[in-house]
């Protein structure tokens, strides 16, 4: 009785100590917005006046490879139109063994496009207008995806908003994985599906985070 008892102590303990399942395989899955993400979304990322519906919208949950390895599950909400061009997005980003910091709906930070920054947080759908602007953005469509924003700074005349991605004002070369370079594999992967890059912009002024289905 002893020896059964200490046999599945040691199974406990093993089973605590193990790793998380990883995901050894793509996967994505778009469905419309469920009825309790609409009523989280309501005045937070979403509210009266913005300018599509809940109905226009699709929320991807995908996987996706972790910075430091392994796998995550996370989630986007984008438009209908573009759903299933994000997630062969996503799919190719997979193939590409590219990282993801995380993965969230902006509603995680309040709705807060600042905060969700600061987390280093890849989103797309949220209803604000566009920054120096009072038109709105591509967020507020779902046409539009921030990837990784802390090395993939808003660059403004050669200098950043966020302390964390000083070190990424320099675009000459890669420091991170999750950094973004012209005409890298991250860039070819959303021109394949006719999505522009925010670093490509010319000015003084580059969102190296930002692509959209206009370019801007």
């Amino acid at each position: 009785m002893q020896r059964i008892a200490l046999l599945c102590l040691v199974l406990v303990v093993a089973a605590l100590v193990a790793p998380a399942a990883q995901a050894d395989s793509f996967s994505a899955k778009v469905t419309p917005i469920p009825r309790e993400m609409r009523t989280a979304m309501t005045g937070v990322s979403w509210h009266k006046g913005c300018p599509v519906g809940f109905g226009s919208l699709r929320l991807i949950t995908s996987t996706y490879h972790l910075p430091a390895g392994g796998t995550a599950t996370g989630q986007l909400i984008v438009h209908r139109d573009v759903a299933p061009a994000v997630k062969r997005i996503l799919k190719r980003l997979w193939e590409l063994d590219y990282p993801i910091a995380h993965m969230d709906p902006v509603d995680k930070y309040g709705g807060d496009d600042t905060a969700s920054i600061e987390a280093d947080n890849t989103s797309a759908f949220n209803c604000r207008t566009a920054t120096g602007s009072s038109n709105w953005s591509n967020h507020a469509y779902g046409y539009a995806i921030d990837l990784n924003p802390i090395e993939n700074p808003w660059i403004e005349n050669g200098k950043v908003f966020h302390k964390a991605s000083k070190p990424y004002i320099d675009r000459t070369q890669q420091k991170s994985p999750l950094e973004i370079l012209p005409g890298d594999k991250v860039v070819k992967a959303f021109a394949a599906e006719g999505w522009g890059w925010g670093g490509a912009w010319s000015g003084g002024t580059l969102d190296t985070q930002h692509f959209s289905i206009t370019g801007r």
